[in-house]
């Protein structure tokens, strides 16, 4: 029963990462991370490829291997946050602006203290 459920969410998150790839306000590398952790668990094969990658495949065995994110990944992901709390504030203003502050505040310096 688990199989066919990380299998379904493996690819769920690989359509995510998909969007992601269009989209510059989603992200496309932690939906691949997730997509990856499914995949390991139902078909190893499929973890395996994406994990050799020729785009993403460098950032998705650096966070298996060792819990790291780059430095450039860094400053992409906590400036497009940075982005979307002035998109927000400039399109939907005060208090909806204080969600994205808040994930900002959470995640951004959690990132950062990622090891690179």
């Amino acid at each position: 029963m688990k199989r066919p459920v990380f299998f379904s969410l493996g690819l769920l998150f690989i359509g995510a990462g998909a969007i992601g790839v269009v989209l510059p306000i989603m992200p496309t590398v932690p939906f691949l991370i997730l997509a990856a952790f499914c995949f390991t668990r139902s078909h190893p094969e499929w973890a395996e490829r994406l994990h050799n990658h020729p785009r993403y495949g460098a950032s998705l065995r650096d966070w298996r291997d060792r819990r790291a994110i780059g430095r450039k990944a860094k400053l992409s992901s906590i400036g497009a946050m940075s982005i979307g709390v002035i998109f927000t504030f400039l399109t939907l203003g005060f208090p909806i602006v204080l969600i994205s502050l808040a994930i900002l505040a959470i995640v951004g310096p959690w990132i950062w203290t990622r090891p690179e």
